[in-house]
């Protein structure tokens, strides 16, 4: 298993959860290719972005479903400044993962964290596990719980 997939493993053993990471043959990086891989629907995949606070530069972590694209206008209302989408190096920084495999836990840095409501739709879900190539299965009371989330509409 790579370093940043057993970092992940890592995190969630330390965290009491039951998750096992798995590294699959074909990519993960995004939610399209994820869910082909794994063979779910798309909105199963949770899609794990990083914004950013125009004013205070602070990190923000936004699980989202796979089909669905963040409203940044109403996510930065409800964190209560304006926010972009993070660059390739912010999101390194704040995570200590590239984008593709950004997971809900283990970041470099502790993270306010948003989960898009729409998740409670599934039974399963699947999200990064630290690389293009790894994922795990979770359930969204799982993510909320591990991520310390606050759940939102996103969309």
């Amino acid at each position: 298993m790579q370093a940043s997939a057993e970092k992940v493993q890592s995190a969630l053993t330390t965290m009491g959860f039951s998750c096992e990471v798995r590294e699959l043959p074909g990519s993960t990086r995004t939610a399209a290719e994820a869910a082909e891989t794994i063979g779910c629907q798309v909105a199963q995949i949770v899609k794990s972005l990083i914004f950013q606070g125009k004013e205070s530069g602070d990190a923000y972590y936004v699980a989202v479903s796979g089909e669905n694209r963040v409203h940044e206008k109403r996510l930065g209302r409800l964190i209560g400044e304006k926010i972009r989408k993070a660059d390739a190096d912010f999101t390194r920084e704040a995570t200590g993962f590239a984008i593709g495999g950004i997971p809900p836990v283990g970041h470099a840095q502790e993270l306010k964290a948003f989960v898009d409501e729409d998740l409670w739709q599934y039974d399963l879900l699947w999200a990064a596990a630290g690389t293009p190539f790894a994922v795990f299965s979770l359930t969204a009371d799982e993510l909320k719980q591990m991520c310390a989330g606050t759940v939102v509409k996103v969309t």
